[in-house]
């Protein structure tokens, strides 16, 4: 298997929005050169050849990674979405219940509602965790994949999934050293953000549930190569009701929707880590 060819990463990246953002181009503001620990290290457009490169490693750590070492292509389709106008504000407003009773050792919330309210909860937390930096450590990746699929479909994943975390071209493309570590100096951050989620379908031990999601990926630091930067996505998760809780059978995941970028100066790498260290992460439930 060929990260870099079958499954399409060195080619197109991001690539089609479809029509997304218009044209798909944004505008970014860099600091003065001399006030930016990335320095020379700017970023170009998406157009470039670097811009491609550092979609590269945005796209392989996110969940899309996932499913193409295991398919060995690039499905980019998703369920079709439910018809009617589009959601209220309330619908996705906190509804005064708690979907989620307890979280394991893996820091995973579980215990989600059998409701597709729970449904929705479970697949926004497990987008987090199968996009964090817990991937790209074995112990974590092993208990991450149990307990976010489903038994029969864990076994299948982790033998890929090992394959494809421990691949030196891989890990050499976004910047970490052969044992998924960062080089001394800069900080790896890899981070899901869910914006929505959409029940597509629902039944009583069944769900599809869309997440929509802006992600962080890259390296802050003086030497970086592959700066922070941002994409986002939408993955389309088949959920299945197993041992009173939701739990992860399939998935596809899109390009966007993406966002028209506004004209704002890039932080420096330095405020970057500080961020990313000082800012923690969120239970999402709905």
């Amino acid at each position: 298997m060929s990260l870099g060819d079958e499954n399409g990463y060195g080619d197109s990246g991001r690539g089609d929005t479809g029509g997304y953002g218009g044209s798909g181009q944004t505008r970014t503001r860099y600091p003065d050169r001399d006030s930016d620990p990335y320095g020379s290290q700017r970023r170009g457009g998406r157009s470039s050849s670097r811009g491609l490169v550092t979609v590269v490693g945005v796209v392989v750590v996110l969940v899309a990674a996932i499913a193409f070492a295991n398919r060995g292509s690039d499905d980019s389709g998703s369920a079709s979405g439910a018809g009617g106008s589009a959601p209220k504000a309330s619908t996705t407003a906190p509804s005064g219940e708690d979907p989620v009773r307890s979280t394991d050792a893996t820091g995973i919330p579980s215990g989600f509602a059998h409701t597709q309210q729970g449904a929705e909860s479970a697949a926004a937390n497990y987008s987090v965790a199968l996009g964090s930096t817990a991937m790209f450590s074995t112990a974590q990746r092993h208990a991450i994949v149990d307990a976010v699929y489903a038994p029969t479909v864990a076994t299948e994943r982790q033998a890929a999934l090992d394959s494809a975390y421990s691949s030196k071209k891989f890990l050499s493309n976004i910047g970490l050293n052969d044992d998924g570590s960062a080089p001394n100096g800069q900080t790896f951050i890899s981070r899901v953000v869910p914006v929505g989620t959409k029940a597509t379908a629902a039944s009583t031990d069944d769900a599809t549930v869309e997440v929509w999601y802006t992600s962080l990926f890259g390296l802050s630091g003086e030497a970086s190569t592959n700066p922070v930067s941002e994409s986002w996505y939408t993955t389309t998760y088949e959920l299945k009701w197993i041992s009173d809780d939701w739990k992860v059978t399939d998935f596809q995941q899109k390009d966007g929707p993406v966002p028209v970028g506004r004209d704002q100066q890039a932080s420096t790498a330095d405020d970057m880590t500080k961020a990313v260290e000082e800012f923690g992460g969120f239970t999402y439930a709905r």
